[in-house]
């Protein structure tokens, strides 16, 4: 297999970097911010946003080999390693959270998964919450037939997926004070702040409730770099009540950026990254001529 991210590929050829889209907002305007989205969902056409820029380097790592990775019942991460393993010719299994999923019939998002050749292992939630212990995920793997998988973890963070997201940072020079992101598992976020310049920072907005990410990014770019890179904040405000959730507030507001910017909305992370970001432009949160790049990781599923 050639490695997805060298010139000689092109089932994976990404489209970087991504444009970057000025829009004109009143709720960022009377404040004196500007708005700017950096617009990772044109990346790829089946690898959306960060989940290209995540997976390229693991499946340059795997080098062919069989990968094994993990996620709830809507994860988007288990649908682009489905993807990129039909793509690239790559057998994938996908160990998700939830052995009472495994007698029901399957959702859209798993659905998609199966229909790419993924195969699906269900494991019951205690035993997915100790995943990363090894003799837990020596086990699941044994009961998945992957014991010779390369092993991709939830959300796709690790420290080659980390490493993958610093040129995020880096098509930013210039562009922005605040580059803002929602995050899931904190891979991106500890990526873009390494490749930002010293005098921007990076903002996380977390899609999950819990207020674990800070200890999660801080290990990610241990593991990346060797130690913290770059000015890097995160807030806990905007989860709406966890992953997948979408209240009728948060469906409102997502309907009407579609309808003023011509840019269709996907509600699991962009739409609490930007809610996040109009609220934080209320309470002054950006001073006056600040610049703002939120990144815009997803499109609407299906």
């Amino acid at each position: 297999m050639t490695s997805p991210d060298t010139p000689g590929s092109t089932a994976l050829r990404p489209r970087l970097p991504s444009p970057v889209q000025e829009v004109v907002d009143s709720r960022f305007e009377r404040h004196g911010v500007r708005l700017v989205l950096k617009r990772d969902d044109l990346i790829h056409p089946e690898l959306i946003g960060n989940k290209w820029r995540k997976l390229a380097p693991n499946l340059a790592a795997a080098a062919g080999r069989a990968l094994v990775t993990f996620g709830g019942a809507y994860s988007n991460h288990l649908r682009a390693a489905a993807a990129a393993g039909r793509l690239l010719g790559v057998r994938t299994v996908g160990v998700v959270r939830g052995d009472e999923l495994a007698g029901r019939p399957l959702n859209p998002s798993l659905t998609r998964c199966t229909a790419d050749g993924m195969r699906l292992h269900f494991v019951d939630r205690a035993t997915y919450r100790r995943k990363s212990e090894p003799p837990t995920l020596a086990a699941i793997l044994r009961a998945a037939d992957a014991e010779e998988a390369y092993v991709v973890p939830e959300g796709g963070s690790n420290a080659q997926a980390v490493r993958g997201c610093r040129a995020l940072g880096a098509e930013l020079h210039g562009r922005a004070d605040v580059v803002a992101v929602a995050c899931g598992t904190g891979g991106t976020l500890a990526g873009l702040a390494a490749g930002l310049t010293p005098g921007q920072r990076a903002l996380g907005v977390p899609v999950l409730k819990g207020g674990f990410l800070t200890a999660e990014v801080r290990s990610l770019q241990q593991q990346a770099f060797g130690g913290p890179h770059g000015t890097w904040s995160l807030d806990d405000r905007f989860h709406f009540g966890g992953y997948a959730r979408v209240p009728d507030e948060l469906d409102t507001f997502a309907a009407d950026f579609e309808q003023r910017h011509g840019l269709p909305v996907e509600r699991l992370y962009v739409a609490k990254l930007l809610y996040g970001l109009v609220a934080l432009a209320g309470e002054g949160a950006f001073p006056r001529g600040t610049t703002v790049a939120a990144v815009i990781t997803g499109r609407p599923f299906p």
